[in-house]
C-alpha cells in the first residue's frame, strides 16, 4: 500500500471511499439512509419526524468561511427533503491568528443561521498548530416534517433531469476572492471581480428554498447538491447512487456569463468546478414543465438539462456542436488543480 501514489487534494476517489464505507457498522434499524456514494446526508427515524444529519468541512474559503459552512450543510439537509433546524460548528484557528478572527467567523455563522432560521446549538473551537488557514467543520441537523425523505438514489429511467440556479456559483465567488489579481491581469475589470466575489450572497450558495419548492410542485424522485468536483461529479454521484445512466445536453446547462469568463480566464472547465448554489433533481417527466414554470415565477433560473437512462446506456453528454460523448470525469475539483499549480 505504501507504494501507491499519494492522494491529491479534494474528495477521496469514489472507489476508495466505497471500499472504506464497507467497514461502516450498520446495526440500528432506525437508520433509514446511511453512508454511501452520492448520498448527501444521513436520515434516522426519530419520533415524530425523521432526523437528517450532515457534516461537511470548509477548507478552501478563507473569506466568509462561516457563512459557507452553514449554507453548504443546510443544502445537503434540504436535498434529502429536510428542513434545517440545528447547527454545530467545529472551528480550528491557526496558531498565531489575531483574536479578531474567531469572532469574525462566529458572526458569519450566526448571520447565516439567522437567514435560515437555524439555531446554533454547539460545537468546538480551538487554536490548532500547523494550519495555514482556518477550517470550519459544520454539522447540520434537520427534520423531515412530512416524512417525505428524498435521496439521490431515487432517480429512475425516463425521469426528467433538471438544474436550478446554474453553475459554478461557489467557484465564481472563490476564484474572485482568491485569484483577483490573475483575473484582472486576464482582462476582467475591477467591477467584474467585485461582482463575482458577491456571488456568495447574490445569487448565493443556498438551495434550501429551491429544494422546498421542488417538493411542493413536482413528484421529485431524487435531489443532489453538486459541490466539490462540480456538476459533472454531482451527475456521476447521482447516477451511481441510483444505478442509472444519464444523457445531458451541454447547451442547456446554465452558466452565467461572468462565471464562464472567469473559468476561461483561468483555463478551468465549469463542469468540474465546485458548484454549491446549484440544485440537481430528477422528477416525473410530466411534472418538469410546471416545476420550471414555478421556478420562473420565483425568478430562479432553471432548465431541463437531460433525462435519466437505464444504467447500461452510460453517462453521456451531447456537446454544443451536436456530438455525443462520455460525460467528462474530474478526479479532483478544477479549483484544487488550479491551487496546486497544475
Amino acid at each position: 500500500m505504501d507504494d501507491l501514489p499519494p492522494l491529491p487534494v479534494g474528495k477521496l476517489p469514489a472507489d476508495l471511499l466505497a471500499r472504506l464505507l464497507r467497514h461502516a457498522p450498520r446495526a440500528d434499524a432506525r437508520v433509514l439512509v446511511g453512508a454511501g456514494i452520492g448520498v448527501d446526508a444521513a436520515v434516522i427515524d426519530f419520533s415524530p419526524w425523521p432526523l437528517v444529519a450532515k457534516s461537511d468541512p470548509i477548507t478552501f474559503a478563507t473569506d466568509e468561511i462561516g457563512w459557507y459552512a452553514v449554507h453548504v450543510n443546510a443544502n445537503d439537509v434540504a436535498v434529502m427533503g429536510g428542513t434545517p433546524r440545528w447547527f454545530l460548528a467545529t472551528l480550528l484557528i491557526p496558531q498565531g491568528a489575531p483574536v479578531s478572527l474567531p469572532e469574525e467567523i462566529f458572526i458569519q455563522v450566526a448571520d447565516a443561521c439567522r437567514a435560515l432560521r437555524v439555531d446554533l446549538v454547539g460545537g468546538h473551537t480551538e487554536i490548532t498548530a500547523g494550519l495555514p488557514r482556518p477550517i470550519v467543520v459544520g454539522h447540520m441537523l434537520g427534520e423531515v416534517v412530512n416524512r417525505r425523505v428524498v435521496t439521490s438514489a431515487g432517480a429512475r429511467p425516463r425521469d426528467a433531469l433538471l438544474l436550478a440556479r446554474g453553475i459554478p456559483i461557489e467557484a465564481t465567488a472563490l476564484l474572485a476572492r482568491e485569484c483577483g489579481d490573475a483575473l484582472r491581469a486576464a482582462g476582467l475589470t475591477e467591477a467584474d471581480v467585485a461582482r463575482a466575489a458577491a456571488f456568495l450572497r447574490d445569487p448565493g450558495i443556498s438551495v434550501v428554498a429551491e429544494a422546498r419548492l421542488a417538493l411542493e410542485r413536482a413528484r421529485v424522485t431524487a435531489m443532489h447538491d453538486p459541490t466539490e468536483g462540480g456538476l459533472a461529479t454531482g451527475l456521476r454521484e447521482l447516477a451511481m447512487a441510483a444505478s442509472v445512466g444519464l444523457r445531458v445536453y451541454e447547451l442547456r446547462i446554465l452558466v452565467p456569463d461572468l462565471s464562464a469568463r472567469i473559468c476561461a480566464a483561468l483555463s478551468l472547465d465549469p463542469l468540474g468546478c465546485i458548484a454549491s448554489g446549484a440544485l440537481l433533481l430528477t422528477c416525473h417527466p410530466d411534472d418538469a414543465p410546471s416545476l420550471l414554470a414555478a421556478y420562473q415565477e420565483q425568478g430562479v433560473p432553471a432548465a431541463q438539462i437531460g433525462e435519466v437512462l437505464p444504467a447500461d446506456q452510460g453517462l453521456r453528454i451531447v456537446r454544443k456542436e451536436g456530438t455525443e460523448t462520455d460525460l467528462p470525469a474530474f478526479p479532483r475539483d478544477e479549483i484544487a488543480r488550479l491551487f496546486e499549480g497544475e
